[in-house]
């Protein structure tokens, strides 16, 4: 069995695995209180074997759903309309 979590997923479905990452932390989000910090793109290429765009588009994906907010150089955040 390989150590790869998103691995399942890669050949069954033809959505994009930055939409499958975002889906799971918007599962994590939704638990996290208002303004806590998110997991850094740095932090999703080491837990998903991602490079750093398809993180960024992770992240994107979730501020596009409205589920965080990006201060640049400071890092992303659970928004308060989660």
């Amino acid at each position: 069995m390989s150590d790869d979590p998103l691995e399942q997923y890669r050949h069954r479905t033809p959505r994009p695995v930055y939409v499958m990452i975002a889906d799971e932390l918007a599962t994590e989000i939704a638990k996290a209180p208002v303004d806590s910090p998110i997991a850094s793109e740095k932090d999703i290429q080491q837990r998903w074997g991602v490079a750093r765009a398809t993180a960024r588009h992770a992240i994107a994906e979730l501020r596009d759903r409205g589920l965080v907010y990006t201060v640049p150089g400071r890092g992303s955040f659970v928004s308060p309309h989660s």
